[in-house]
């Protein structure tokens, strides 16, 4: 699958990668399904939806920190300010003077993409949530260290065939997020050393841009021949996402609350107090991790 990724950002591009294979994201809403044939104490999910228990350890810390770090991704940053930069360039607008400002109509497709981003990937990571807890944790199982394990959560839905749904899931959300993770990168340090760089570019225009690609796309492929534990060094790069985004955010909400910077469009009171909370909660989530371990 990695051949077949790297493959495709050079001779094709991403925009190609998603019209294929979006599609096998789809499968993740089997969670969903399998959830209810699983027949869980609905009384007590609900309860626990609602009242969370807090339990004063690292692990319970560590776990939320990495939650949110999986929600509030501190890559994402970089990758959608890029994609809007792409998408802008593609309209024709390939000047920095031709893509200043935005109209309306693009501030609400914008904020509707995330909503709906958001919406739909909170609720299939509830029902994964979910559905582990009512298959795996019911019956023991509360360190997973492989994939095989992990697809064990939807045989009430697939019996034996759970792995081959799970591994369509993987693939898919593979082919959309792997280009994403190291894309971030290489945007990330093209954009700060003024190099030339875009996924929409040959490999040959933008030399530096595609070595960044190459290079993170390597060191994943050796840390899985080294042997190390992947589900860990998933859950590890999750805590470290909860653990550095809310300097980010801090700097998100100073700027988009600066009139200066965004004229008419700043944030009013109810995003700039939704932004802080945002941070704050983070901040105080990591901190208690540390303190608990």
């Amino acid at each position: 699958m990695r051949a077949l990724i790297v493959s495709l950002l050079i001779w094709s591009n991403y925009h190609t990668i998603v019209r294929i294979f979006k599609w096998l994201t789809l499968v993740l809403f089997a969670y969903v399904f399998a959830a209810f044939l699983a027949h869980p104490d609905w009384p007590a999910v609900l309860k626990t939806t609602v009242l969370p228990t807090v339990q004063w350890s690292s692990a319970y810390w560590a776990t939320l920190v990495g939650i949110l770090g999986t929600t509030i991704s501190p890559y994402l940053f970089f990758w959608q300010a890029a994609q809007e930069v792409e998408e802008e360039k593609a309209k024709g607008r390939v000047t920095i003077e031709q893509r200043r400002g935005a109209t309306a109509g693009e501030l609400r497709r914008c904020r509707n993409d995330v909503l709906t981003g958001m919406f739909f990937s909170n609720l299939v990571m509830y029902f994964i949530i979910l559905t582990t807890a009512a298959t795996l944790h019911a019956r023991g199982i509360t360190q997973i260290t492989t994939a095989r394990q992990a697809a064990e959560a939807l045989r009430p839905l697939a019996g034996n065939a759970a792995y081959l749904l799970f591994s369509l899931g993987l693939i898919g959300a593979g082919m959309l997020g792997v280009p994403v993770l190291a894309g971030s990168c290489a945007y990330a340090i093209a954009e700060a050393a003024g190099w030339v760089g875009s996924l929409e570019q040959h490999p040959t225009l933008a030399q530096g841009f595609y070595s960044i690609i190459a290079l993170a796309m390597c060191g994943g492929m050796a840390l899985d021949y080294a042997g190390i534990n992947a589900v860990r060094l998933l859950f590890g790069s999750a805590v470290v996402n909860g653990i550095l985004a809310p300097p980010l955010i801090v700097l998100v909400v100073l700027l988009t609350s600066n009139p200066e910077v965004m004229g008419k469009h700043a944030n009013g009171p109810a995003l700039r107090y939704l932004g802080w909370t945002c941070a704050a909660v983070m901040s105080i989530a990591g901190v208690l991790m540390f303190a608990t371990s």
